[in-house]
């Protein structure tokens, strides 16, 4: 996991942990930024999970991992139209007969998060972990409600990425995504390069062959359909890492059930709760994050059943139970 939210963080940890039928056998690794690298660590050190091993690591431990030798960084921190359009005004785009949640949506589209290097970790995975054959990546916004080691013996069938695909399914709002979701198929690029109607798949919780991994060119295809999205002025796709990475991934996904990974928490109001109930990974992607006054009142204790609050540090960041 990827993180620079010491909260959040915790709980997919915990999650997972106490979810977990031999805990003892789970090894979490956690890469946060510099300035919440102390906190996070010493969290972990406080409040171990015992027999599970946390480990915690800064970016700034991996020597390599600079603008010098990884492409996307230097183009993301010097480009002009990208540090205005997330740090500039932010209003643009906006107006005032928006709802609060469309509102909402368009300025987490906004976010400075989507150039931050934290976001583009998981591309990087294989070289960060050098000498793990295969990981379980997860999301900070999602909650493990099922013991996971079942998806280690999963035939990836040579696949790198094992993913639930979000083009089908009871759910016509959250699982209907396709290529032509996220990228603009006005473009030439595009169009002539990619099919609208190929089915897109969800980041969030993922089986990562890193073996399979090093012996393709996924990463080296990401690198380089990000810079053709900075060359055209950020017009082939606008929000996140998804996309590239759609791109980098095609031909290289394995299709898991999706009862493993339920989505749409953080932006789906009808959520049908039987269904979260049964999900072994619950993803509150979307801009209602659980520790926000925004969250869904029907799907937040789903999250808050795994925070502390008898917590003297959880009692000072004002998160609600309920």
């Amino acid at each position: 996991m990827a993180s620079d939210n010491v909260l959040a963080a915790s709980v997919v940890v915990s999650s997972t942990v106490k979810n977990a039928k031999e805990p003892w056998k789970i090894v979490f690794h956690v890469i946060t930024d510099r300035k919440t690298y102390a906190a996070m660590h010493a969290w972990f050190a406080l409040y171990p999970l015992s027999p599970a091993i946390i480990e915690v690591k800064g970016v700034h431990q991996f020597s390599w991992l600079t603008k010098d030798h990884v492409p996307v960084l230097e183009a993301l921190e010097t480009h002009n139209n990208i540090l205005w359009y997330y740090h500039g005004d932010l209003g643009v785009g906006t107006n005032l007969s928006d709802s609060p949640r469309l509102l909402a949506s368009k300025l987490q589209a906004r976010s400075p998060k989507y150039i931050s290097i934290l976001n583009h970790l998981r591309i990087y995975l294989p070289e960060l972990f050098p000498d793990l054959k295969k990981v379980i990546f997860l999301d900070d916004d999602v909650v493990v409600q099922r013991d996971l080691s079942p998806l280690w013996s999963i035939d990836m069938k040579g696949n790198v990425n094992g993913a639930v695909e979000t083009c089908r399914g009871e759910d016509t709002w959250v699982m209907s995504k396709t290529f032509k979701t996220y990228f603009d198929f006005s473009n030439p690029l595009i169009a002539n390069n990619f099919d609208s109607k190929k089915c897109a798949w969800a980041y969030g919780m993922n089986i990562f062959d890193l073996e399979a991994w090093r012996n393709s060119q996924i990463t080296k295809v990401y690198h380089h359909w990000v810079k053709q999205n900075i060359n055209a002025n950020l017009t082939l796709w606008r929000l996140g890492t998804l996309p590239p990475s759609l791109i980098a991934f095609d031909g290289h996904v394995h299709p898991i059930d999706p009862l493993w990974h339920m989505l749409g928490l953080g932006y789906q109001p009808k959520t049908d709760i039987e269904s979260v109930k049964q999900a072994a990974v619950i993803h509150y992607n979307g801009q209602a994050k659980p520790w926000l006054d925004i969250a869904f009142p029907e799907l937040k204790p789903f999250w808050t059943k795994y925070v502390d609050y008898s917590n003297e540090f959880i009692r000072h960041c004002n998160i609600l139970e309920s």
